[in-house]
């Protein structure tokens, strides 16, 4: 079992465990086999990640590297305090808030290095 972000997810892939939304409302049983629709419904609901069966994951190759490995934290932690500074008004602990906020925050700070 492996949990595995919404982007890095493929066609045909199993689920190892139910999928529901923030209030706990259920999208798809674990068992389900994964299509490109269910990446929309995801997306739809605000599910950023999900567990699939299967011990490893092999990374996209065409996706991006995480920044946050590379960028130094001063620069991660300085550019984090800007992005909360614009996202003041937002809900943080809100699924697409926290995505997006941690998008912004990793291109901050990437573009900073």
């Amino acid at each position: 079992m492996a949990v595995v972000h919404i982007d890095n997810l493929a066609p045909g892939m199993v689920l190892s465990r139910n999928v529901c939304d923030r209030s706990g409302r259920l999208l798809l049983p674990s068992g389900a086999e994964l299509t490109d629709k269910h990446f929309s419904i995801f997306r739809m609901w605000g599910v950023l990640e999900v567990e699939i069966v299967g011990e490893t994951i092999a990374e996209d190759p065409e996706a991006p590297p995480s920044p946050n490995t590379e960028i130094d934290p001063e620069l991660l932690a300085e550019a984090r305090t800007e992005v909360e500074h614009l996202f003041v008004y937002n809900d943080p602990e809100h699924p697409a808030i926290k995505e997006l906020m941690r998008i912004c925050t990793e291109r901050r700070a990437t573009r900073a290095a």
